[in-house]
């Protein structure tokens, strides 16, 4: 049986597989590394408690559409509003695919699209949780693995 480095490595391996894949599957963009370049030994879980507030705060964004979606005739400036201040969050922690399905449910407010809108929501709220589910298996896993040394972090 090998030892636990080799273990260790095979986890790291696959800590750092699985991030890869979030960014070659377009669920990440490049300002998740920029808050992963703010976490140092003296805040080793920065990008992990910037992800959980994002997704504690943006709760409420979401209800709030839901009810605004809900009212007859839709109030498309709240909408907008709404939606414009929940990209911003999701841009904040680099959450792309939910980054381009708020745009098109800005660009269906503007026209004045209900049904666009409607349909638009669901897939913001799709990719919400599944980016939700892979962020929260990828912690999960890089605790287990313990912090990855910086050096093999380009500078």
């Amino acid at each position: 049986m090998g030892g636990s480095v080799m273990d260790r490595n095979q986890m790291h391996r696959q800590v750092a597989n699985i991030r890869k894949s979030l960014f070659d599957q377009g669920y990440l963009d490049e300002q998740f590394i920029l808050l992963e370049e703010l976490q140092d030994s003296s805040n080793p879980s920065f990008v992990e408690e910037v992800v959980t507030l994002y997704y504690r705060d943006s709760a409420r964004f979401l209800y709030n559409l839901d009810q605004a979606l809900e009212k007859r005739p839709l109030d498309f400036s709240k909408l907008d509003s709404l939606m414009h201040q929940f990209k911003g969050s999701s841009t904040s922690i680099g959450a792309k695919k939910v980054k381009v399905e708020c745009s098109h449910f800005k660009d269906y407010c503007n026209a004045r699209n209900a049904e666009g809108c409607k349909r638009t929501f669901q897939h913001v709220k799709k990719e919400y949780t599944t980016l939700k589910k892979k962020l929260e298996a990828y912690f999960q896993m890089s605790r287990q693995v313990g912090p990855v040394h910086t050096a093999c972090r380009p500078r």
